[in-house]
Protein backbone atom coordinates (compact mmCIF):
# COMPACT_ATOMS: atom_id res chain seq x y z
CA UNK A 1 0.00 0.00 0.00
CA UNK A 2 1.18 3.63 -0.53
CA UNK A 3 -0.03 6.53 2.02
CA UNK A 4 -0.21 10.11 0.79
CA UNK A 5 0.16 13.04 3.71
CA UNK A 6 -0.08 16.48 1.40
CA UNK A 7 0.72 20.16 3.22
CA UNK A 8 1.17 23.53 2.30
CA UNK A 9 -2.48 24.74 1.08
CA UNK A 10 -3.82 28.10 2.34
CA UNK A 11 -5.04 31.41 0.80
CA UNK A 12 -3.02 33.64 -0.40
CA UNK A 13 -3.81 37.23 -3.18
CA UNK A 14 -3.64 36.80 -6.71
CA UNK A 15 -0.03 37.17 -7.83
CA UNK A 16 1.41 34.87 -4.62
CA UNK A 17 3.27 31.68 -4.21
CA UNK A 18 2.21 28.53 -2.35
CA UNK A 19 4.88 25.57 -2.26
CA UNK A 20 2.73 22.16 -1.60
CA UNK A 21 4.05 19.21 -0.37
CA UNK A 22 3.58 15.44 -0.35
CA UNK A 23 5.18 13.22 1.58
CA UNK A 24 4.68 9.73 0.84
CA UNK A 25 5.28 6.05 2.09
CA UNK A 26 4.99 2.61 1.24
CA UNK A 27 6.14 0.32 -1.37
CA UNK A 28 8.32 2.38 -3.71
CA UNK A 29 7.76 0.30 -6.65
CA UNK A 30 3.62 0.91 -6.62
CA UNK A 31 4.75 4.57 -6.67
CA UNK A 32 7.28 5.51 -9.12
CA UNK A 33 5.19 8.42 -10.83
CA UNK A 34 3.49 11.31 -8.31
CA UNK A 35 1.79 14.13 -9.17
CA UNK A 36 -0.80 16.53 -8.70
CA UNK A 37 -4.51 16.95 -9.71
CA UNK A 38 -6.49 19.61 -8.47
CA UNK A 39 -10.58 19.95 -8.36
CA UNK A 40 -12.44 23.17 -8.24
CA UNK A 41 -15.75 23.42 -6.78
CA UNK A 42 -18.70 21.97 -9.73
CA UNK A 43 -15.55 21.03 -11.80
CA UNK A 44 -14.05 18.22 -12.98
CA UNK A 45 -10.72 16.63 -11.15
CA UNK A 46 -8.22 17.86 -13.38
CA UNK A 47 -4.95 16.73 -13.73
CA UNK A 48 -2.00 19.55 -13.08
CA UNK A 49 1.74 17.54 -13.01
CA UNK A 50 3.17 14.60 -12.83
CA UNK A 51 7.31 13.75 -12.17
CA UNK A 52 8.41 9.71 -12.16
CA UNK A 53 11.01 8.49 -9.73
CA UNK A 54 13.35 9.10 -12.74
CA UNK A 55 12.60 12.53 -13.02
CA UNK A 56 10.81 12.70 -15.84
CA UNK A 57 8.57 15.75 -15.85
CA UNK A 58 5.22 15.92 -17.45
CA UNK A 59 2.90 19.26 -17.23
CA UNK A 60 -0.43 18.44 -17.91
CA UNK A 61 -2.52 21.39 -17.47
CA UNK A 62 -1.31 24.25 -20.01
CA UNK A 63 -2.86 26.66 -17.94
CA UNK A 64 -0.16 26.49 -15.25
CA UNK A 65 2.99 25.77 -17.34
CA UNK A 66 5.73 28.63 -16.86
CA UNK A 67 4.30 28.99 -13.34
CA UNK A 68 4.07 25.79 -11.82
CA UNK A 69 6.93 23.52 -10.85
CA UNK A 70 7.14 20.11 -9.72
CA UNK A 71 10.19 18.65 -8.27
CA UNK A 72 11.19 15.85 -6.03
CA UNK A 73 13.11 14.81 -3.03
CA UNK A 74 13.80 10.90 -3.21
CA UNK A 75 15.86 10.70 -0.30
CA UNK A 76 12.80 12.32 1.82
CA UNK A 77 10.31 10.37 -0.47
CA UNK A 78 8.39 13.87 -1.02
CA UNK A 79 6.95 15.69 -4.17
CA UNK A 80 6.67 19.19 -4.57
CA UNK A 81 4.68 21.44 -6.38
CA UNK A 82 6.23 25.23 -6.49
CA UNK A 83 3.12 27.31 -7.23
CA UNK A 84 3.70 30.64 -8.77
CA UNK A 85 1.79 33.26 -9.78
CA UNK A 86 -1.53 32.28 -8.54
CA UNK A 87 -4.50 33.36 -10.15
CA UNK A 88 -7.92 33.47 -8.46
CA UNK A 89 -8.95 30.70 -10.97
CA UNK A 90 -6.34 27.94 -9.24
CA UNK A 91 -9.15 28.29 -6.31
CA UNK A 92 -9.05 24.27 -5.75
CA UNK A 93 -8.07 21.39 -3.66
CA UNK A 94 -5.09 19.87 -4.62
CA UNK A 95 -4.67 16.19 -4.44
CA UNK A 96 -1.27 13.99 -4.77
CA UNK A 97 -1.72 11.20 -6.43
CA UNK A 98 0.37 7.75 -6.81
CA UNK A 99 0.72 4.83 -8.93
CA UNK A 100 3.17 2.50 -10.60
CA UNK A 101 4.03 3.68 -14.07
CA UNK A 102 4.42 -0.39 -15.70
CA UNK A 103 5.66 0.83 -18.75
CA UNK A 104 8.27 3.42 -17.24
CA UNK A 105 6.99 6.11 -19.66
CA UNK A 106 7.76 8.86 -17.83
CA UNK A 107 4.50 8.72 -16.55
CA UNK A 108 2.72 9.28 -19.76
CA UNK A 109 0.92 6.05 -19.45
CA UNK A 110 -1.29 7.10 -16.77
CA UNK A 111 -4.59 9.03 -17.38
CA UNK A 112 -5.18 11.73 -14.25
CA UNK A 113 -8.36 10.12 -12.91
CA UNK A 114 -6.93 6.60 -13.10
CA UNK A 115 -4.14 7.38 -10.53
CA UNK A 116 -4.43 4.28 -7.79
CA UNK A 117 -3.31 6.22 -4.81
CA UNK A 118 -4.59 9.50 -3.28
CA UNK A 119 -3.97 12.03 -0.94
CA UNK A 120 -6.48 13.26 1.36
CA UNK A 121 -5.87 17.09 -0.53
CA UNK A 122 -4.87 20.61 0.70
CA UNK A 123 -7.02 23.32 -0.13
CA UNK A 124 -5.13 26.48 -2.35
CA UNK A 125 -7.39 29.65 -2.45
CA UNK A 126 -6.42 32.36 -4.19
CA UNK A 127 -8.27 35.55 -3.82
CA UNK A 128 -8.55 38.72 -6.51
Amino acid sequence: QVQLVESGGGSVQAGGSLRLSCEASGDAYRRNCMGWVRQAPGKEREGVARISRSGDVLVVADSVKDRFTISQDNSRNTVYLQMNSLKPEDTAMYYCVADQDIRESGCRAIQSKDFHYVGQGTQVTVSS
